[in-house]
């Protein structure tokens, strides 16, 4: 039996399966997905076992067996290893790169180097050179400290290097002598990050009435131990210590006398963290539904009964009940005995939201997002592992949940741009999602208010007489790009016998189909926007960061005892740092940006590399004095309320408030239970809320995404404007949005303001087409980076002339090749940044060429230094 394994070096000489033999005692274990250690050259390394088979293509003498199995489950499912495989091809990353992103951090492994008694030096007798002293026992020629060390060791099997050093703290010289002469040898081992937690936990014996017997013979003066067995006589299963000590307010002495009276056991068992342990959930059930949401929810529902792949994009205004027709359909799902995966953005993914799931499935959920501790993730996962939860909601790489029957993937704000990865593998979470349900013959739903015009796309007559008329004049061509991207070749090391399912990891090939919700919940108005010109404001004399209308509105929900939502999608204090007589602005040593002030720590700090400095009190340049913030951020925000409105309480959510582990569920309860007027934050705050008696929002600069140099700008700001304004008036109270901005007339503003995605799409989408953007065309990102502005120049152009070279031999397909160019930031962390940009139309046939391109410069990125990173379907292009 042999096994292919996809070792841990992210290199292109190992981007690939190697064979090795499974050994007798291991056949029972090692499975497709199995994580094993192998040998592999001086090292033992970890790898995935990504296929199994009776013969192989070495020379069986050859072949080294698998040194061991690190878990008794394999923590990848077969269909996971497809999909890593679909991943590492269409994304351009090393496969091991794709199947770590697929398991918590606490299986990452950690390689520890450890000291083992050779096989062959027990019971020799053989002198050491450089080695003094008339030594005996067994080796007659080593000292007795020699002797004591090897004994030491053998005792242990092997002992980590610096744990033997500390051992033996004063003979360095004679552990290297040791290794130098064969009498021990270093070995390399595989360890997880992170280990399961353990409690001790009081067992009591299965007969209650032995427990009552024992507690009649203690004394008066045993009080304590005679309510630990009555108590333990009325619940007669195990329970933690803690718990027993706390329930009783008694000592640990008093449980550890029954303990050796032999009357109880005490011993440690594994426990799985819970980061909701503290809290407790209501439980809710199913509202009824108004009738765009039952139309819904039955094109839902239906697909998933019948077990057919559909995916849906769902057009939902602010307000309108998506999250019950989702909260209901997975119910369905759950029915057919399959299980659910929830994708939120990370910022949107709030103790509220965890709350409406919880209280709708109890225990069935698994919740995993990156504020947990890697010990609750990991004990998050393996809940989903060993199936004592049929529903996860989380973040992005939630999509990687192990599940086996899947039945319906949910992914709610599905524009967002946080479902991209923005480092290998750069995955996008919904092609991830439809790629996964294609393997499981499941339903996606991607529900939005402001859906991505890429997906909105899918949903048009135009693409779908597109994708048709690909299928069918290509249809053979397809089927072997598709047999050749998937690894369907002996090469790739993966089995191409199952070619329908390899074909169906099509992504976005599918056509959606569009489900809208243009009401809100019992017909609540959407919110009236004013928009504020604040050129107009400046020419009336108003310099503050606040309109009179905006500043009235606040004024007068104070009055009322309502509460006001402010956005602004800018941290610290002030933007940028200058000198009024010069003109020196401040910036990052390390990177090409300016720094960004922060009064409460009193510093400049880059938000790139995090480089940071005192505040300047003189210009370095001139020696002025006149040194001044410009620009607003949300920490001057934050003191101009307090100036403006006495006694208001602010609550602050921004990047530098929410770092603690719990800050999120804090702030916002705090705000929910009212004891915060108004709520003051970055984009954190535009999505994913729900108070009752928030009827005002006030964005402070709507433009600040609409001049960065991104073809996106406008779509981001639009969505932004429409989230953030569906925060108000969500409940009885009517609400109110002010919009300030310097371009008033913009579009993408306007359109927001009336709440009109059509009008929006319309104009978007024209312009995108008119400049062949997606969705239009597709885009390949190439970014170089090296400390050498000359170096890195050379290769850019060397990589794009390639590039070029080989985009002759796909004609007519135009293939267009921008740059290469400086990057917008063209300095990060001391490396300066170039790139090239790949237009087309078609999909395997560019990732080939791509690849191809850039793997003939992988020996220069290894001598150099050099960085190339390769982002398909890039959100950001800075």
């Amino acid at each position: 039996m042999y096994a292919k394994v996809i070792v841990d070096v992210p290199a292109k000489q190992t981007n690939r399966a190697f064979d090795y033999s499974v050994p007798e005692a291991l056949r029972d274990w090692v499975a497709v997905g199995s994580r094993v250690s192998v040998p592999f050259g001086p090292r033992k390394l970890q790898g995935f076992v990504v296929e199994l088979d009776d013969r192989s293509v070495m020379d069986p003498a050859k072949v080294k067996p698998i040194a061991e199995i690190l878990d008794l489950s394999p923590p990848l499912t077969p269909d996971l290893v497809q999909l890593a495989h679909w991943i590492s091809q269409t994304y351009l990353c090393h496969e091991i790169t794709a199947l770590q992103a697929m398991i918590p951090g606490a299986l990452k492994a950690k390689y520890e180097r450890h000291v083992r008694v050779k096989d062959d030096s027990m019971g020799q007798e053989r002198p050491m050179s450089g080695l003094s002293g008339n030594a005996v026992g067994q080796h007659s020629f080593l000292l007795p400290a020699q002797q004591e060390i090897i004994r030491y060791v053998a005792a242990k099997g092997s002992v980590e290097i610096e744990a033997l050093l500390q051992r033996f703290n004063s003979e360095g010289k004679l552990i290297k002598e040791l290794m130098a002469e064969g009498y021990l040898q270093e070995v390399q081992m595989v360890k997880d990050r992170m280990t399961a937690k353990k409690a001790l936990t009081v067992f009591p014996p299965d007969d209650p009435e032995q427990l009552r017997a024992w507690a009649e013979q203690l004394p008066s003066r045993s009080a304590k131990q005679k309510e630990v067995l009555e108590l333990l006589a009325e619940r007669p299963v195990p329970v933690k210590l803690t718990d027993l000590l706390n329930e009783l307010s008694i000592s640990a002495g008093t449980v550890k006398s029954l303990v050796e009276k032999g009357w109880l056991e005490l011993r440690e068992v594994e426990v799985l963290r819970d980061p909701y342990s503290h809290r407790s959930f209501q439980r809710t059930v199913p509202l009824s539904l108004m009738p765009e949401q039952e139309q819904v929810f039955q094109r839902i529902s239906r697909p998933v009964m019948d077990r057919e792949h559909r995916v849906f994009l769902l057009h939902g205004v602010t307000g309108s009940g998506k999250t019950e027709v989702y909260l209901q359909s997975i119910q369905t799902c759950l029915d057919q005995g399959r299980e659910a995966i929830v994708l939120v953005p990370e910022i949107s993914l709030t103790p509220q939201m965890v709350e409406r799931f919880k209280g709708r499935f109890g225990d069935q959920v698994a919740v995993m997002h990156s504020r947990l501790s890697h010990g609750e993730r990991y004990d998050e996962w393996r809940k989903i592992m060993q199936k004592q939860v049929r529903v996860v909601i989380g973040a992005r790489s939630a999509i990687f949940a192990p599940f086996t029957q899947i039945g319906l993937i949910i992914i709610d704000e599905e524009h967002e741009s946080s479902y991209k990865q923005e480092e290998s593998p750069k995955y996008h979470a919904r092609d991830v999602a439809i790629a996964r349900a294609s393997q499981h013959d499941a339903v996606v739903v991607l529900g939005s208010a402001t859906p991505s015009l890429e997906s909105m796309y899918g949903t048009l007559p135009e693409y779908k007489a597109e994708a048709a008329a690909r299928e069918d004049s290509s249809q053979a061509r397809f089927r072997s790009e598709q047999l050749d991207l998937f690894g369907a070749s002996t090469e790739a090391g993966h089995p191409a016998a199952d070619n329908n399912s390899q074909a169906r990891l099509t992504g976005r090939r599918v056509p959606f189909e569009l489900l809208t919700m243009h009401n809100r919940v019992e017909g609540r108005p959407l919110p009236r926007v004013h928009i504020i010109d604040m050129r107009e404001e400046l020419r009336q004399g108003n310099r503050s960061m606040f309109s009179r209308d905006l500043y009235k509105a606040i004024e007068d929900r104070l009055h009322k005892k309502e509460q006001t939502v402010l956005l602004l999608n800018r941290r610290g204090y002030s933007t940028f740092v200058m000198c009024r007589t010069c003109g020196y602005v401040a910036e990052c040593p390390h990177c090409d940006i300016s720094l960004t002030y922060h009064q409460s720590s009193r510093a400049i700090r880059c938000h790139y590399c995090g480089y940071a400095e005192r505040e300047l009190t003189v210009c370095p340049s001139c020696s002025s004095e006149h040194i001044r913030h410009f620009g607003t951020g949300t920490q001057r925000v934050e003191e101009e309320l307090t100036k403006l409105f006495p006694g208001i309480r602010v609550i602050r959510m921004d990047v530098d408030t929410t770092t603690e582990k719990g800050s999120h569920e804090k702030w916002l309860t705090l705000f929910r239970n009212r004891q915060a007027d108004l709520l003051l934050g970055t984009q954190m705050v535009a999505k994913g809320l729900d108070f009752p008696h928030v009827t005002l929002v006030g964005a402070i600069a709507a433009d600040t995404v609409l001049n960065l140099p991104d073809f996106r700008a406008a779509e981001r700001t639009f969505q932004l404007l429409t989230q953030v304004a569906g925060r108000a008036g969500r409940h009885e109270l009517p609400g109110e949005v002010y919009v300030q901005t310097y371009a008033p007339e913009h579009y993408s503003i306007i359109s927001a303001s009336r709440h009109d995605y059509q009008s929006f799409m319309e104009k978007e989408m024209t312009l995108r087409k008119f400049h062949e953007y997606p969705p239009f065309h597709r885009l390949i990102l190439i970014t170089l980076s090296h400390e050498q502005v000359p170096l890195l120049m050379r290769t850019a152009e060397l990589l794009a002339s390639r590039i070029k070279e080989l985009a002759k031999e796909l004609q007519p397909m135009p293939v267009e090749v921008l740059g290469p160019v400086a990057s917008p930031i063209s300095r990060i962390k001391d490396r300066y940044r170039f790139q090239c940009m790949i237009k087309y139309r078609g999909e395997a046939s560019i990732s080939r060429l791509v690849h191809q391109a850039v793997a003939g410069f992988e020996e220069l990125e290894r001598q150099q230094k050099l960085t190339i990173s390769v982002d398909v379907d890039p959100q950001v292009l800075m």
